[in-house]
């Protein structure tokens, strides 16, 4: 089992070994398995067929680096829950325990070799969102509804939100969903491919350069702020966490304008409204939170706090979005 991130899903790593006559095979493989219920899964469903499918899409259109997806099982009887294979791949992954901005192999690192990780994990963004066309070949990804594809986008978290929340409100996160009502942009961007799980914590690199990246059950289709928002402020969430225990982390990685303005020269496309996409990357975050928190509490790893909104592990920075002084408390934003 990998030994540092994700909770959605359940990853396995094996040797697959192939005989015949005249020689022996070993395929360094990855099965990807559906979540079982009893395991109180982050999401209420988990399409697998999806994921696939944008893997080998991804591959076939893009120059993105994506695992090489080999086989696909949607009967559960041989493994107890759906899953594909894909071929395993080497690398270092920016881990999540201990955060990689307080004590990792990217600490570690030289300035210079963070901004080249830095510039290559946008240029990831660039070259997805550069798939023409994407409503062809990956319409199966739009979410559903009516309207226009971020509302939809939003309309699908709010469901969430309530499977989550499961009758109990959280009034922070309610407060958020309004704020993005009242702030809704005024044009939207054209849609592209979104891989939805944006962040360096889902790439295994080499050398600093991006060799796979991983972790496909967000992608959807919808503006690139999608993308943009989610990679800035996952990082900012790992910067607020080292700030609690008053450690410096890479305050000088992934900072927004740095990010909009690398995404610019590579694509020709100004980011818009990222106040409003960085806060919505910030609730969506919020929701899984609340939901892990959840787990640990039904795992007897936690309390149940009296304020649920003590659930939601970065409160405070969703507290400072709202009330318009997050970005220009940080030198330089």
């Amino acid at each position: 089992m990998p030994d540092s991130n994700g909770l959605s899903s359940e990853t396995v790593l094996f040797d697959l070994t192939w005989r015949d006559r005249e020689r022996t095979q070993v395929d360094r493989l990855v099965a990807r398995l559906t979540p079982m219920t009893a395991a109180v899964p982050v999401f209420p469903s988990y399409d697998l067929e999806k994921q696939y499918r944008a893997l080998e899409g991804v591959a076939e259109l893009s120059s993105v680096p994506v695992p090489h997806v080999r086989w696909l099982e949607l009967d559960a009887d041989a493994l107890g829950s759906p899953f594909f294979v894909m071929d395993r791949v080497d690398g270092q992954v920016p881990p999540d325990l201990m955060p990689y901005n307080i004590a990792s192999w990217l600490t570690e690192a030289t300035s210079a070799q963070r901004d080249h990780l830095q510039d290559a994990t946008v240029q990831i963004l660039a070259d997805l969102h550069a798939i023409p066309d994407p409503t062809d070949r990956f319409g199966f990804l739009a979410p559903a509804g009516t309207g226009s594809l971020l509302a939809r986008h939003v309309a699908e978290q709010w469901m969430y939100y309530e499977w989550v929340s499961a009758g109990t409100p959280q009034p922070l996160l309610e407060r958020c969903f309004q704020w993005l009502r009242d702030h809704w942009p005024a044009e939207e961007s054209d849609a592209v491919l979104s891989w939805g799980d944006s962040r360096i914590g889902n790439v295994i690199y080499r050398d600093f350069e991006p060799v796979a990246v991983l972790d496909w059950e967000m992608a959807t289709l919808g503006p690139p702020e999608l993308d943009l928002g989610w990679l800035i402020f996952l990082h900012r969430f790992f910067q607020d966490v080292a700030g609690q225990f008053t450690l410096p982390g890479l305050p000088d990685f992934l900072r927004r304008d740095d990010v909009a303005v690398r995404y610019e020269a590579l694509t020709g496309h100004e980011p818009r409204d990222l106040d409003f996409y960085t806060l919505y990357a910030a609730l969506r975050h919020g929701i899984i939170m609340s939901r892990i928190q959840q787990r640990a509490i039904h795992f007897g790893e936690a309390e149940p706090p009296e304020d649920p909104d003590d659930l939601i592990t970065h409160r405070a920075t969703l507290e400072a979005m709202l009330d318009g002084g997050y970005w220009s408390a940080l030198a330089p934003a």
